[in-house]
């Protein structure tokens, strides 16, 4: 499936609209999936007020994920909780979390342990490509605990901060990729001449290939959900901000759509 994630409403968030606001808008936009992705809120929540939200994304039509970071036994077991309340089948994390950065040897023991709750609920446990983990160490982290229910969230744009090619990042993980981030990301030059920033752009616009993503990984052939979310830096004022994020959603799934 195509789905929208709450990064996809980054600025909206940040602007006052609540996550059951975005499911009115993902399913307005034809979408039913979505993903709630390192959405400090959700944490807070109480238990009737999960159970709302979980409510409202089923009355919604839509099929929840979710997202966190780090992979810490206590929050790995929170987040398997949660995902019963949503009757989610996924869960996406990285290896390093608020200050959690444990060794590779130590990442292996930790999901070695949690693999198995994981497993018997039905959950798959995505671990992400960034910067901060090269990928064949992830790769090797996941193959070393040797669980069918671990694999990779399949994000290209963050490991080029770590000098890795998308392109390449892309086929090194295809055959663990369980889910995959899609977004559009370019070069321009600082003000000055002075150095680059590397950031989003609209879906087509940028340096991305994803073709190539859906010619190595096959997301629609092996069931794998692509989640529409935006490195979208802050524009002038709320307003342009949040209706280039709106414009930058509907060329994203416009693009997906295309390619179906």
């Amino acid at each position: 499936m195509i789905g929208l994630g709450t990064y996809a409403y980054f600025w909206q968030h940040a602007e006052g609209l609540s996550l059951v606001g975005a499911f009115e808008d993902a399913r307005a936009q034809g979408v039913e999936l979505f993903q709630i992705c390192d959405y400090a809120p959700l944490e807070r929540m109480t238990d009737a007020e999960l159970r709302d939200a979980a409510s409202a994304a089923h009355d919604y039509g839509l099929t929840i994920e979710l997202g966190t970071k780090g992979i810490e036994q206590e929050r790995l077991s929170r987040f398997l909780e949660l995902a019963e309340v949503f009757d989610a089948r996924l869960v996406r994390s990285m290896l390093y979390g608020p200050g959690s950065r444990p060794s590779l040897d130590e990442a292996t023991r930790i999901l070695s342990t949690a693999m198995p709750a994981y497993e018997a609920a039905g959950v798959s446990l995505a671990l992400e490509t960034y910067e901060q983990v090269p990928t064949r160490d992830l790769l090797g982290v996941i193959d070393a605990v040797g669980s069918a229910a671990l694999g990779v969230c399949l994000d290209p744009a963050n490991v080029v901060a770590q000098l890795e090619s998308p392109r390449a990042c892309t086929e090194q993980t295809s055959r663990l990729v369980k889910n995959v981030h899609v977004k559009d990301f370019a070069f321009a030059r600082q003000d000055g001449w002075v150095g680059f920033t590397y950031s989003g752009a609209r879906m087509g616009d940028g340096l991305h290939d994803y073709g190539h993503v859906l010619d190595v990984i096959r997301p629609r052939e092996r069931g794998i959900n692509e989640v529409v979310e935006h490195w979208l830096p802050r524009q002038a004022d709320a307003e342009t901000t949040i209706r280039t994020e709106r414009d930058w959603t509907r060329a994203t799934l416009e693009y997906l759509r295309s390619a179906l």
